[in-house]
């Protein structure tokens, strides 16, 4: 599968009628397959005269295993998940140490492990954050849930607040999500899986392959949702439907709400959400994977894509977008994730969200699988390693 990518992506290279070439060698259009019916505009001369940053890479943490998340706690710390071992780490200094955490209670499965993790924004005085994970609910049952912990003051054990969202669905592990994004305007939005099963996407009192938005920190539906006033209250929480396995959620300078998910063998996807918005996955009957990622010949009307990859798939993961004029030419862009392809994209949406185009920094193409990106406060990035049995790592990245 990694020699038939690379064949694409080199096709790709040589059919480009316009292939801008990076200052590192790597020509931006080997990470644009952008399909029928993405609109791509041409590039803007603001952006053309800015220059691109050199990247000074180092390891913020080693000794990883699926590190899925990571995010700053404060006194140059990070907290990370780590997927198929279920734990908690804290990123210290130039070490690592475990926090104390109810593992044996995570369900772990195939994609399904822990996952997501957000901060609140009150941490400093709080200590509150939050998971999105597999759970063993008794008697052999398990779901997808996401829960509000609190850690102690230093940083070693972690204590379960309450569930704030159960019964995201769980079968085999397979497309379990599962992101958390907290706003600006403080709610919780969650990127969810639809766990395989054909029927779930577009069913609205299914949490599976939708974006849900909580309050915080009572984790209620949120007021302002579509379908607040629904009698169902599983559908309350829905702010888009028809997904298939949501992996990345950014918020842009604008406000606007955006998802990263992987498509089957074709169309990884980035979306600007739309509350109430129908994204066209409907694998059925069974679970066909063979239908579009958006079907347009569905009931109603489906959102459609801002960014598709085409065939092959990058397999797209978590995403953020990147501010600060440090970052040069890429202030602005949403970074993604990649885990096939092995690279950080680097993707230009014009004001309106049109895609214009992409890069892939060579610097981040000689760590394997990337997971995830999160931003700092002082505008590096972190990034998320997949490797497991201890060979994942958390990368700090600063432009120079």
């Amino acid at each position: 599968m990694r020699t038939r990518l690379g064949t694409v992506l080199a096709a790709l290279v040589t059919s480009a009628t316009a292939a801008a070439v990076l200052p590192s060698g790597t020509p931006a259009s080997a990470v644009t397959p952008v399909g029928a019916g993405v609109a791509a505009a041409a590039q803007t001369a603001p952006t053309a005269a800015r220059a691109t940053p050199r990247l000074r890479i180092s390891v913020r943490a080693r000794g990883l295993s699926h590190a899925w998340d990571a995010k700053p706690i404060g006194r140059g710390r990070v907290l990370i998940t780590e997927r198929e071992p279920a734990r908690l780490t804290v990123a210290a200094g130039s070490g690592t140490r475990r926090v104390r955490f109810p593992t044996g209670k995570v369900f772990v499965s195939g994609e399904t492990g822990l996952m997501g993790l957000e901060i609140d924004p009150g941490y400093s005085s709080n200590r509150r954050f939050y998971t999105c994970s597999g759970w063993r609910t008794g008697g052999g049952g398990h779901d997808v849930r996401v829960i509000a912990w609190r850690m102690n003051d230093a940083a070693t054990r972690a204590r379960m607040i309450k569930p704030l969202v159960t019964g995201l669905p769980s079968t085999s592990g397979r497309h379990g999500g599962c992101r958390l994004l907290v706003t600006d305007g403080g709610a919780l939005v969650v990127g969810t899986g639809d766990a395989a099963v054909g029927r779930n996407p577009r069913s609205l009192t299914s949490l599976g392959g939708k974006t849900l938005r909580l309050q915080l920190p009572s984790g209620r539906p949120h007021p302002a949702n579509p379908f607040a006033g629904a009698s169902n209250r599983k559908k309350r929480y829905v702010l888009t439907y028809g997904h298939r396995n949501v992996q990345g959620l950014a918020q842009r300078r604008d406000g606007s709400l955006w998802s990263v998910e992987h498509g089957p063998d074709r169309d990884d996807e980035v979306n600007r959400l739309r509350p109430g918005g129908d994204y066209g996955w409907h694998p059925v009957p069974g679970y066909d994977e063979s239908v579009p990622m958006t079907d347009q010949s569905l009931p109603g009307k489906q959102v459609g894509a801002r960014w598709r990859s085409g065939r092959p798939t990058l397999a797209t993961s978590g995403s953020t977008f990147v501010d600060g004029r440090k970052w040069g030419a890429w202030n602005g862009v949403l970074a993604v994730a990649a885990l096939k392809a092995e690279r950080l994209v680097l993707m230009r949406f014009d004001r309106q969200g049109r895609f214009v185009r992409s890069w892939a920094p060579r610097q981040l193409r000689r760590y394997g699988r990337l997971r995830t990106v999160t931003q700092l406060p002082n505008g590096n990035l972190l990034v998320c390693t997949d490797g497991d049995g201890g060979a994942g790592k958390v990368l700090l990245v600063k432009p120079v």
